[in-house]
């Protein structure tokens, strides 16, 4: 099958052409080559500010809107299709109504003289940090002043990478999520990108693979100052044992290293592996954990989120992360929404929790579903059952090919396992968010077209 990449759109400015319009390239450097030449070729009014050299460097566009226009032109290839979306990672069932009832009557009060409130707290409500750190972070230590809550887990992988300057080197997980990567690139910090390898020279790439059970060999890996770790994994749907995290936190000790644990789909655990880090003997003094609300409670709309840095965590010369972290939160943010944070704090409570927990169960059978359908046509299956992804494998094959292909002939919406780094070529990746009904004929269809 033939694949065509189309990469971020490139807007012909005023000084290019009187009619601005969006130009959607392919990926490969001949028609790269071409926009470049026709960006030169016209003339017009540009400033004399020069691009990011940092922006420049990175590849094609974000995986995620690069699939929203893929779906688009299938659309619009097919005005008929009754297109399932199984690829980005976006919450379907409603949010208890315990915890909208609570946003509710906070909106409502914010109407009367006793309710009203303006800018609160940059590192969030007190309440709010105090219930983080007794829900999700009892007896290892966390105290409720070393939450920030903020308005994402994305948005705080920005913030953590403002936080250190350029040269610090940084290792990810292959395959991960790719605002790990994306955002280490704008920060300066991942060098040149390879063509031949599909990796930025300056990133330590820690492959994962069934191989090694998902978890890379550190008796090889390079040393780097920032080790990116989700668990459970997204792409993969794997959660890293109980072993295996005192391995990482071993080695970011003997490296002097910082873990930046992002613990997102933790609430999926089924089988008793860590649900935090902190679980682990000594993370404290080599890791920070940022999380969300976003797939715990169906908040991927509303936006909450949390970082967590401890008090002893510590830069070379001794000076506390905490602090720093703190002025970059004061200074480039003014805090989550009071609205949302009355949402996260009914999500905590005891009835609020039970009921954000029979929505996770959901999305776990709907993975059921899915991880069945793939393994009755004999496909090798990962995740599913710590994760609400579910990884599959198709040897030999181009994972794009494959996403065009399931698109093309059954219009189920996935996700190319190469979006997620070179490691995840051969892959895609299904999301369990869906409606019960929209699952069944996702799997009726996959079996029809296999």
């Amino acid at each position: 099958m033939n694949c065509l990449q189309f990469s971020s759109p490139v807007c012909v400015p005023s000084c290019i052409s009187s009619q601005p319009k969006t130009i959607w390239t392919s990926s490969n450097s001949e028609n790269e080559s071409k926009v470049g030449k026709l960006l030169q070729s016209q003339k017009g009014h540009c400033t004399k500010v020069s691009r990011s050299v940092n922006m420049e460097n990175l590849q094609n566009g974000y995986l995620f809107p690069e699939i929203f226009m893929r779906e688009f032109l299938h659309t619009q290839k097919y005005p008929n299709a009754r297109v399932i979306r199984l690829g980005i990672g976006n919450t379907t069932e409603p949010i208890p109504d315990i915890i909208t009832s609570a946003m509710a009557e906070h909106a409502h009060a914010l109407a009367t003289v006793e309710g009203y409130s303006g800018y609160g707290a940059e590192q969030g409500h007190r309440e709010l940090r105090m219930s983080i750190a007794e829900r999700f972070y009892k007896n290892m230590g966390i105290g409720g002043n070393e939450v920030f809550v903020s308005d994402g887990a994305q948005c705080d992988i920005s913030r953590l990478q403002m936080l250190l300057g350029s040269n610090v080197t940084v290792a990810v997980q292959d395959p991960s999520f790719p605002a790990y990567i994306d955002s280490s690139v704008i920060a300066g910090r991942a060098g040149n990108f390879q063509q031949e390898t599909g990796k930025y020279k300056n990133i330590v790439y820690l492959n994962c693979t069934p191989e090694n059970n998902f978890f890379p060999d550190l008796s090889t890996a390079s040393r780097a100052d920032l080790i990116f770790f989700c668990s459970p994994n997204n792409p993969t749907g794997n959660a890293a044992s109980l072993h295996q995290l005192k391995q990482l936190v071993e080695f970011a000790k003997a490296n002097g290293s910082i873990i930046v644990y992002d613990s997102s789909y933790a609430a999926y655990i089924s089988d008793g592996s860590p649900r935090s880090i902190y679980e682990i003997p000594g993370a404290r003094e080599v890791a920070i954990e940022i999380s969300s609300f976003s797939k715990f409670a169906g908040f991927t709309g509303v936006r909450l989120g949390w970082t967590v840095v401890p008090e002893e965590l510590s830069y070379a010369n001794g000076f506390p992360v905490i602090k720093d972290y703190n002025r970059i939160v004061c200074t480039c943010f003014n805090g989550a929404s009071n609205i949302a944070q009355a949402g996260g704090l009914a999500c905590l409570s005891a009835e609020g929790h039970q009921a954000i927990t029979r929505v996770i169960d959901y999305y776990k059978e709907n993975a059921e579903i899915i991880v069945d359908t793939f393994r009755s046509l004999g496909l090798k299956v990962y995740g599913g059952k710590n994760a609400p992804y579910i990884w599959v494998h198709f040897p030999g094959l181009s994972s794009w090919d494959v996403f065009n292909e399931i698109l093309e002939k059954t219009d189920i919406v996935t996700i190319p396992g190469k979006g997620f780094g070179p490691a995840g070529e051969g892959y895609i990746r299904v999301g369990a968010f869906g409606h019960r009904e929209t699952i069944l004929e996702a799997s009726a269809r996959l079996k029809n077209l296999f």
